[in-house]
């Protein structure tokens, strides 16, 4: 399948997805959407890929949704239709939560509005020292979007989050990791590598339980204490059936590295 908004590459596990969109600052369109899209629904399928990495084409992440190009609708067309269109944009791009395994955003540049919240749905942020966030919607007069107001809060705390969203000021990579917007910041110039080492690094784990920790981790299944314990027991019991399991005890008896093959 050819892409034109987006680069999708795959290579030994690990899939990235660019945003590509370089002469706009990676902005969204409607094609870009689609193309993000079905790049998920591809990832879905492949068995082989057990980690994914997001990035932006050129000096930026992602600059949001591409208002120039008419991405949501203006004019005589109802508020029904207006939510319906935002709705159907933005769920596009929250398929990723749909994923069961590793999401990486390796936040080369700014991430502004939608792009702030793009890196939210992933499971891990890596930014460049020259990457800058801003939660901006406020400034064009407008609510957040893409479940901002879901994930922001339980990333850096309610109050934090809503500072963030009323005044939509940027922050920088530093500050960004200071408050828990991001897992680490690393050179602009190393980026690329420190991410393709991390996300290498993942897709040599045990591939089961890290699905199983991820759903246990960004589901409701830790609602309580004993809700946990109870997803916990299910989720070993069914490790200790796995050749992986297997493999990991024998190779720490033999102090070697495992070859997981998720099964």
């Amino acid at each position: 399948m050819k892409f034109e908004k987006i680069i999708f590459e795959k290579d030994n596990g690990v899939a990235t997805i660019t945003l590509n969109n370089p002469e706009a600052r990676n902005s969204m369109t409607e094609k870009m959407a689609d193309e993000f899209s079905s790049a998920l629904d591809l990832l879905k399928k492949d068995k082989d890929i057990r980690v994914v990495v997001i990035t932006g084409a050129g000096k930026a992440f992602c600059s949001g949704a591409d208002l120039k190009a008419g991405t949501f609708p203006d004019g005589e067309i109802s508020p029904i239709d207006k939510k319906d269109s935002a709705k159907n944009f933005y769920r596009k791009f929250l398929a990723i939560r749909e994923l069961d395994i590793p999401v990486i955003a390796s936040v080369n540049g700014p991430a502004i509005g939608a792009g702030c919240c793009l890196t939210l749905l992933s499971d891990i942020r890596i930014a460049s020292e020259k990457a800058t966030l801003s939660m901006s919607f406020v400034k064009i007069g407008l609510n957040p979007g893409m479940a901002g107001t879901y994930f922001l809060p339980r990333l850096v705390g309610t109050s934090k989050a809503f500072e963030m969203m009323i005044t939509g000021d940027v922050i920088d990579a530093h500050e960004a990791y200071r408050i828990g917007l991001v897992n680490r910041v690393v050179p602009h110039e190393k980026l690329e590598e420190s991410t393709g080492e991390y996300a290498s690094k993942l897709a040599k784990g045990a591939p089961i339980p890290i699905r199983l920790i991820k759903n246990a981790i960004f589901s409701d299944v830790n609602s309580s204490v004993f809700s946990a314990i109870e997803y916990e027991s299910f989720a070993q019991s069914l490790c200790f059936e796995t050749k992986d399991f297997s493999e990991g005890v024998r190779a720490f008896l033999e102090k070697r590295s495992p070859n997981f093959t998720g099964k």
